[in-house]
C-alpha cells in the first residue's frame, strides 16, 4: 500500500543519555577507525564510495539524511523515551511504509533508503532485479513456541497435520512469506504442487481469513490478530488450525546497496542498526507499556486481540554472526527458486555482515541494561 509523505525530524540537541543509550555509544566507538584509512574505504566528508569489505564509518557527515519505513521501530523510540537513545546524529526521514510489496516499490522508485521487512523481500526484490542488501537480522528464541504462522482450515476442513493438505485449495503469495511457509509445509509433509491447488491471493488485510470464511480456499497461513480473530469467529462452525513447526521468523531490515556504498548513508545506518536492536529487546521487554502504547493506542485493537500478541510475543534473538541465518535463508533461496521456476542465488551475497556485530552487540548491552 502507498506510504504517507516523507516526515522530516531534524535531530535535536543531544539529551541526557540514560544506561542504554551509553551503552550503544560504547560500541559503536569502540574499535573504530575512520574508514577513510581503510583500503577502499571512502571517506564520508568527501563522498567517496565505501568498498563491500571495509570497516563501516563512524563518523556520520553534517547534512546527512537517512529514509527509513520501519513504524513499528519508530514507536518504540517514542514509548521508550530516555530509555533509548534515539537522538541520531543525522536527519532521519520517517516514511509510514511497512510489508514487502510498499517497501520495495518505494526502493524502486528511489524513496526509501532502508525498510524492515520478514525473510522473502530481499529475495524476491533480488530477483525482480532490484541490488539489495540485508543490514541486519531479528530471529525469535522461541520460534517453536511463538510461530508467526499458523495454518487455518475453512469451516468444515479437517487439518491435523500438514499431511492434510493434500487435495486442498490454499491461499497462496509468491512473493512473501506466507507463499514461502506454504511451500515449507508441503517439502515438510512430502508433497508437490501437483498434490494441491495454489490461489493466488494477496496476504494483505483480511483477505486470507475472508476467502477462508467464504470458502473461496481450504487452508491459508495466518498469524496475530487474523488468526486469534478467525478462529474465535468460525470454530464453533468448524474451523481448526494446525502448526507447522518450522522456521518462519526471520525478520530484516534491508535496502538498497548504494546505501551501503555511500560513507556518509553507511554511517548513517550503522547507528541506526544499533538503536533498532535496542529498541527490539525493549519492546520485548516492556509488553504492557507496548501493548497500551502500540497495540491499543495506536492500532486501535482491542484489550483482548492486545493481549492475545502480548501472550504470543516474540523474544528476540539478533545475533551478531549471521551464519546460521544465511544458511536458512540458503535453503529458503533453493526452495523458492525450484518451485518458483527462479534463478539460483547465493544468499551470502544477500547479507552485508559488517551490520552483524553493530546488532548483536547492541542488543546485549540493551539486555543488560547498558555499559556501566
Amino acid at each position: 500500500m502507498p506510504g504517507s509523505p516523507l516526515r522530516p525530524s531534524a535531530p535535536p540537541g543531544r539529551r541526557r543519555a540514560t544506561a542504554v543509550a551509553l551503552g550503544l555509544v560504547a560500541l559503536l566507538a569502540a574499535g573504530a577507525c575512520s574508514t577513510a584509512e581503510a583500503s577502499g574505504g571512502g571517506d564520508p566528508a568527501d563522498g567517496g564510495t565505501l568498498a563491500p569489505d571495509a570497516e563501516l564509518p563512524t563518523e556520520v557527515p553534517e547534512g546527512t539524511v537517512l529514509r527509513v519505513g520501519d513504524p513499528t521501530t519508530q514507536k518504540a523510540f517514542e514509548l521508550a523515551g530516555d530509555d533509548l537513545d534515539s537522538d541520531f546524529s543525522f536527519e532521519i526521514e520517517w516514511a509510514n511504509i511497512s510489508g514487502g510489496p510498499a517497501t520495495t516499490e518505494a526502493f524502486r522508485a528511489g524513496s526509501l533508503d532502508v525498510g524492515a521487512v520478514a525473510e522473502i523481500p530481499p529475495i524476491h526484490a533480488t530477483w525482480t532485479g532490484l541490488d539489495v542488501q540485508v543490514y541486519a537480522s531479528v530471529y525469535r528464541e522461541n520460534w517453536e513456541d511463538a510461530p508467526v504462522y499458523e495454518f487455518a482450515g475453512a469451516p468444515g476442513v479437517e487439518l491435523d497435520s500438514l499431511e492434510d493438505f493434500r487435495g486442498h485449495r490454499i491461499a497462496f503469495s509468491p512473493g512473501q512469506a506466507q507463499g514461502a511457509i506454504v511451500l515449507k509445509a508441503l517439502e515438510e509433509a512430502g508433497l508437490t504442487q501437483d498434490d494441491v491447488e495454489l490461489v493466488e491471493l494477496p496476504s494483505t488485510g483480511d483477505v486470507y481469513s475472508t476467502a477462508l470464511a467464504a470458502g473461496e480456499v481450504d487452508v491459508a497461513p495466518l498469524g496475530g490478530t487474523q488468526l486469534f480473530r478467525y478462529l474465535a469467529t468460525y470454530e464453533a462452525d468448524g474451523a481448526t488450525s494446525v502448526e507447522h513447526h518450522l522456521r518462519d521468523d526471520a525478520s530484516h531490515l534491508y535496502g538498497p546497496t548504494e546505501v551501503v556504498r555511500d560513507p556518509a548513508r553507511a554511517a548513517a545506518l550503522r547507528e541506526y542498526v544499533a538503536a533498532w536492536a535496542a529498541a527490539k529487546v525493549w519492546v520485548a521487554e516492556h509488553p504492557e507499556e507496548w501493548k497500551q502504547g502500540y497495540y491499543i493506542e495506536d492500532q486501535g485493537l482491542s484489550e483482548e486481540d492486545a493481549q492475545y500478541l502480548v501472550d504470543h510475543a516474540p523474544v528476540p534473538d539478533v545475533p551478531s554472526d549471521l551464519t546460521e541465518g544465511i544458511e536458512r535463508t540458503q535453503a529458503t533461496v533453493d526452495l523458492l527458486a525450484a518451485e518458483l521456476d527462479e534463478q539460483p542465488l547465493d544468499a551470502a551475497d544477500l547479507f552485508d555482515v559488517r551490520f552483524g556485530p553493530v546488532a548483536g552487540e547492541a542488543a546485549a548491552a540493551a539486555r543488560d541494561g547498558g555499559a556501566q
